[in-house]
């Protein structure tokens, strides 16, 4: 693997909390354009390795290569600026919003638009045009105008995706992306996991190994 083919690197990255050792020495290489999996049982540090890798948490030594640049020092807006987004384990969706307002909140941020972009019907027709083209790349665009809370479990976590999409990762977090999913939606899940990584790179924390062997390409 060259140099020019990791995206991600640590280098002895660890973690303690008085003097427990969460994360231990972790060396890891995360070939662009692949799905790269971390697994372990629970309490093995795989959130918390998403943590740091974020900047949600300091790493008490070693160090995180992005592109080759030393990204350690970096808060977490810094590192979504430069192309990491993380899609949470517990979702992060706004229930009381449309499935397009959700997505279109998540265009809002990652173009940096004030929330007087509604104002103008030239930008408001923009975003929602885009949004509803995500929300069609994970099979919700018949969803647009459902309220949030009563989607199934399983639609809540491809419109995490979505709105993890609207900020055009380089890289993509999703840790546990089918926790709690039904295991009739799993497959969707999956299938959707391999559809929205063509052309990106994705890190993903995920327990169950059947959704690991079946999409992973380095674990």
């Amino acid at each position: 693997m060259s140099t020019t083919d990791v995206i991600l690197e640590t280098r002895g990255l660890t973690k303690e909390f008085k003097g427990f050792v969460a994360v231990d020495d972790v060396n890891l290489k995360v070939q662009r354009g692949t799905i790269h999996a971390l697994i372990g049982p629970n309490g093995a540090g795989k959130t918390t390795c998403f943590n740091l890798l974020t900047k949600f948490l300091t790493p008490t030594r070693g160090h995180i290569f992005f592109n080759g640049t030393d990204i350690t020092g970096d808060s977490p807006v810094q590192v979504a600026r430069r192309g990491i987004v993380r899609s949470f384990q517990i979702s992060s969706v706004f229930p009381h919003l449309t499935v397009l307002e959700n997505v279109r909140i998540a265009l809002q941020r990652a173009t940096n638009q004030s929330f007087r972009f509604w104002r103008s019907e030239t930008v408001l027709h923009s975003m929602n045009a885009r949004a509803l083209d995500l929300l069609n790349q994970v099979d919700l665009g018949s969803f647009a105008q459902v309220e949030t809370v009563s989607l199934p479990y399983g639609r809540k976590r491809a419109l995490e995706i979505a709105t993890t999409l609207a900020t055009e990762p380089e890289l993509m977090l999703l840790d546990e992306p089918t926790q709690g999913v039904g295991h009739e939606d799993v497959a969707r899940v999956t299938e959707l996991i391999k559809r929205v990584a063509v052309g990106r790179t994705v890190l993903m924390v995920e327990h169950n190994m059947n959704v690991v062997a079946g999409i992973s390409d380095q674990i």
